[in-house]
This record gives structure tokens, sequence and C-alpha cells, in this order.
């Protein structure tokens, strides 16, 4: 027999719209096609209303994908870093009301590294469906590629700015990397690269395997696994203002 939390529960799933989760090309100038199942552009059909990270990329990428409707007859709502949570309860009323609704990051998969996350946890306590869709995630892309250990790895978003503290977040992730042989993952501002990178040489023992990850699924896509030896030999990697993931592992 259902409890009264579990009947409401229910009861919420069965009259409310749904989430779903969309991908979208990792590169910029990306076609959604060539890195997105078909599956999705049925979903991405069925929808209007639509909560992006950015309503000028999000229209160009729903123009690219084809989809049936008028860009113009969709309803976008941002969330970023600067959406209050008062205001992410207010997106989430149409979908309380029965209109499903699709969350787009500015790039690759929503929610993860993204500020979608939020809305996704209060369709959960709000008993709305959440359904993610299949497409790129440079986080994992980054690990398949790298060489170093998938069985065990950590994404720790972006390191501290001020070279001390960013020095001291490297040794920890190195540390970290070899005592449990835990992948680390990062990314950094891409017009800060060159400098993390300088900091990542200076810092890492010369036995550490350092793998740069950048414009994933781009045609100039460029992901190389070294030793921090071997990395000290050679010129810097053309990675000045790209987007890029770092990562760390023996």
């Amino acid at each position: 027999m259902n409890t009264p939390d579990q009947t409401t529960e229910h009861a919420a799933k069965t009259s409310s719209g749904k989430l779903y989760l969309v991908p979208c090309p990792i590169a910029p100038d990306g076609e959604p096609r060539s890195v997105l199942p078909q599956p999705n552009f049925d979903i991405i059909d069925s929808l209007d209303y639509f909560i992006v990270e950015n309503i000028r990329s999000a229209r160009r990428f729903l123009s690219k994908a084809g989809i049936s409707r008028r860009i113009d007859d969709l309803l976008f709502a941002e969330l970023n870093e600067h959406t209050a949570p008062a205001e992410i309860e207010e997106l989430l009323k149409p979908l309380a009301a029965g209109r499903s609704a699709g969350l787009i990051s500015e790039a690759g998969v929503p929610a993860v590294a993204d500020p979608g996350a939020p809305l996704v946890g209060l369709c959960h306590r709000r008993g709305i469906r959440v359904i993610p869709l299949t497409g790129p995630s440079s986080i994992i892309m980054a690990v398949m590629a790298s060489g170093l250990n998938g069985q065990s790895f950590a994404f720790n978003g972006y390191l501290p700015v001020k070279a001390p503290e960013r020095i001291r977040a490297i040794r920890q992730f190195e540390r970290r990397a070899v005592s449990e042989r835990q992948t680390q993952l990062f990314i950094e501002a891409p017009y800060r690269n060159t400098g993390l990178w300088r900091d990542l040489l200076a810092t890492c023992s010369p036995a550490t395997r350092l793998t740069v990850a950048a414009d994933i699924t781009a045609p100039d896509e460029y992901i190389v696994t070294r030793s921090v030896g071997e990395w000290r030999k050679l010129p810097v990697p053309e990675i000045a203002k790209r987007p890029a993931i770092f990562a760390i592992g023996i």
C-alpha cells in the first residue's frame, strides 16, 4: 500500500510535464546531427519550452538542429550563474502545469559543470520526472581518450586563480592521483590555459602523466597524454584561448 507521500509524489509525476536534459555540440560550430542521435531530435521537436544557459546560442543550436517549429514560437527562459534561487522556482511553474521542457547548456551535456544542476535537483524535490538524453560530455570524452584510470576519476572544476593557491591545489590533486590511483580532471578559463600549463609542468613530478584535451569534437581537436618529464622537453601546445580539460594520473 502506498503511503500518502508516495501517492502525492506519484500524482505529481503523472500530472507534471517532464524535464529533458538536451545535450548540444561541445564545439561552438559543431553540427548537431553529427554528434547527437536521431531520437534526440524527435524529442526536441515535441517541445516548445526551453530553459537555457544562453538564449542566443540555444536558438542557434535549435535552428541548426532543424527543429520543425518556428524558433520565434518557442518559449525561452535563461538559467545561468546570475539566476537567483527564487527565479528557479518560477522556471518550474510551466512544468508543474503539465508543460514539458528542455534544459540546454552552453556546450555539451546540461547540469554537469553547468548552472542547470539546481533546476534538476528542484525537479526531484517537486516530483517532476527528469530524462537525460544521450550526447557528448567533454569530461567523459577526455577520460576515455586519456589512457589514464577510467575506473576511478574526479572532476574538480576550476582551479584557484591566485598562483599560491593554485600550486597547492595542483600538489593536492597529484597526491590524490598517486595515493588513490584516481585520475584528477580540471578546467581553466581558456585565456589562462597557458599559465596553468606552466604551473603544472613546474609543480608535478616528471613521472606524473598529464593529459590536455582541447576543442573536443571540433575539427582541430587536440588530445595528448605524456609524462610531465616528456612535456618539459617540448614546446607549449597550442592551447591558448581554446576550451580544454586537463587530467593528471599515473
